[in-house]
């Protein structure tokens, strides 16, 4: 059984890679798409231990 506190690990880390993607990977976009600083995203970022470019990629039909 997993903790609510991993699932809602497993969520932030899932809508980081997702806005970064969605985003062209540019940080303030994603902050402004979640809602949040650009600083929480690079926090966020290193807290999940290094999102890698290659888990984010590069998905340009999401572009905003």
């Amino acid at each position: 059984m997993v903790s609510l506190r991993e699932k809602v690990k497993d969520i932030g880390k899932e809508e980081i890679i997702n806005a970064m993607r969605g985003c062209n990977r540019v940080m303030s976009r994603a902050a402004r798409k979640l809602g949040i600083t650009e600083r929480m995203v690079g926090y966020k970022i290193r807290k999940y231990h290094n999102i890698s470019k290659e888990e984010v990629g590069r998905d340009n039909n999401n572009q905003q």
